[in-house]
C-alpha cells in the first residue's frame, strides 16, 4: 500500500510534522512493506512555515520585533525566487509576552520586517500565511516596516496598533520597498471578512485578541479612518468604507492585514489549503495513493470550512483516495464526515479519556491511532 499521511498541526499540543511521524510510525509497526510519505499541510496559520519546510523549502531565519516589539527569531521559508512569510511565527498571538493580549498596541511591523528580508535577498513570489495575527492595525505595522510613513495631523509617526491609527491624517508611500514593483504577492487566507462592520476584522476577531466592546468600536472608527488614509495617498476614489479594498471578502484577514496586502502590495488572495496543496506537491503524491490521512487538533463544523483536512479531503476524493482523519477529538457526525469525503474519523479521545494527557502526551496515542488505521485498512 502507499499512503500518505497530511495532517495540520494539533495546535496547542503538537506540530503537523511530529503528528505525521507518529502516525507513520504506528501504521509501518503492523504494515511494514506499505510506502508511507508524511506530507504535513496548514491552511495559512500558524504552522505553515513548518509545513513549508517539510515540503523541501528552505528556512531562512530573520531576528524581527514581535507584536509587542519585543525581538523574536522568525524566518521564512524559500524555494528559489519563492518565500513563504508566516505572520504568526513573527507577530502572532503565540508571540504575545507571557501570553498577554494587547488589542490596542500589538503590531503586524514583524510581518513586514520578514517580508523587508526576502525581498532584500532576491525572493519576487511573497506567499504570505496571516492567520493567528495578535494585532488589529489594518497592516499598518507591516508597511511601516515595508517604508510606508503613517502621520497624525502634526507630521508625526503614529504610535504601533490599532489604536494609533485613530490619530492617521496621512499616508506617505514615495518609500515603499522598490522590490515590490516587481514582485507577486499571494494572500494565504480561508477568512472571507471584510474590513469593517459587524462582520469586519474587529468586529469578529477583536474579542480573541482581547479587544472589549469598546475597544471593538475604537478599532472599527480606527480602521475607517485608515481606510480612507490609504485610499487619499493611491488617490482612489473613496467609497463609504474608504478605499474600495475595504470591501474586498479577505481585507479583514489578520486585523485587516489583508486590506494592506490587497490595497498597497496589490496581493491576489487564494485560500491557505489550495496554496499549501501546491506548494507541498500533495496532489501529484496522490496518484497510486491507497489512503489518506489527514487530521487536526478539533474536528469540528470550522473544519469543514476552509480548513486543511477539509482541504486534503477535497483533493483526495477528486483522485478517488480514500480518506481517514486522526484528531484529538472528533466533533462531526458520520453524516458530515461522508459529505466531507472522509471514511473514518479516529479521535484520541475515542481511546483516552484524560484530555489532558491527549494534549501533553499525544504521541504514543497517535502511534495507536496509526496502527488501528493500518490493520482497518490492511
Amino acid at each position: 500500500m502507499k499512503i500518505l499521511i497530511a495532517p495540520d498541526k494539533f495546535k496547542g499540543s503538537m506540530r503537523a510534522s511530529d503528528v505525521a511521524a507518529r502516525v507513520a510510525a504506528g501504521i509501518s509497526s503492523v504494515s511494514p512493506d506499505a510506502e508511507v510519505i508524511a506530507v504535513p499541510v496548514a491552511d495559512g496559520g500558524d504552522g505553515t512555515l513548518d509545513a513549508a519546510v517539510a515540503a523541501g523549502f528552505d528556512l531562512v531565519p530573520v531576528t524581527v520585533g514581535g507584536p509587542t516589539g519585543e525581538p523574536v527569531d522568525s524566518g521564512y521559508a524559500r524555494r528559489a525566487e519563492s518565500a513563504v512569510i508566516e505572520l504568526a511565527d513573527a507577530c502572532g498571538l503565540v508571540r504575545l509576552p507571557g501570553g498577554v493580549l494587547a488589542p490596542l498596541t500589538a503590531s503586524s511591523a514583524g510581518f513586514g520586517q520578514v517580508i523587508a528580508a526576502a525581498l532584500d535577498a532576491g525572493c519576487r513570489r511573497l506567499i504570505l500565511a496571516i492567520g493567528g495575527s495578535a494585532s488589529t492595525d489594518g497592516g499598518a505595522g507591516m508597511l511601516t516596516a515595508l517604508g510606508v510613513r503613517v502621520r497624525d495631523a502634526d507630521g508625526a509617526d503614529l504610535a504601533p496598533g490599532g489604536g494609533g491609527l485613530e490619530q492617521v491624517a496621512s499616508v506617505d508611500l514615495t518609500q515603499l520597498h522598490p522590490a515590490l514593483a516587481g514582485a507577486e504577492v499571494v494572500l494565504a487566507s480561508d477568512v472571507d471578512n471584510p474590513l469593517l462592520g459587524d462582520h469586519g476584522a474587529a468586529a469578529v476577531y477583536g474579542p480573541q485578541k482581547g479587544a472589549t466592546p469598546d475597544d471593538v468600536a475604537r478599532l472599527d472608527g480606527a480602521l475607517r479612518a485608515w481606510s480612507s488614509a490609504v485610499a487619499r495617498a493611491l488617490n482612489v476614489s473613496e467609497q463609504d468604507s474608504g478605499h474600495p479594498a475595504a470591501s474586498t471578502p479577505g481585507a479583514g484577514a489578520a486585523g485587516g492585514v489583508g486590506f494592506a496586502a490587497i490595497a498597497v502590495l496589490r496581493a491576489t488572495a487564494r485560500p491557505g489549503i489550495d496554496l499549501m496543496l501546491e506548494l507541498t506537491g500533495l496532489r501529484d503524491d496522490l496518484a497510486g495513493a491507497d489512503l489518506v490521512v489527514t487530521g487536526e487538533g478539533s474536528l469540528d463544523e470550522q473544519t469543514l470550512h476552509g480548513k486543511a483536512p477539509a482541504g486534503v479531503a477535497a483533493a483526495a476524493r477528486t483522485a478517488g483516495v480514500p480518506v481517514v482523519t486522526v484528531s484529538g477529538r472528533n466533533l462531526l457526525s458520520d453524516r458530515q464526515l461522508a459529505a466531507a469525503g472522509i471514511r473514518k474519523a479516529y479521535a484520541l479521545t475515542d481511546i483516552e479519556s484524560d484530555v489532558q494527557r491527549c494534549m501533553t502526551d499525544p504521541g504514543p496515542l497517535l502511534e495507536s491511532l496509526g496502527r488501528a488505521i493500518a490493520s482497518d485498512f490492511n
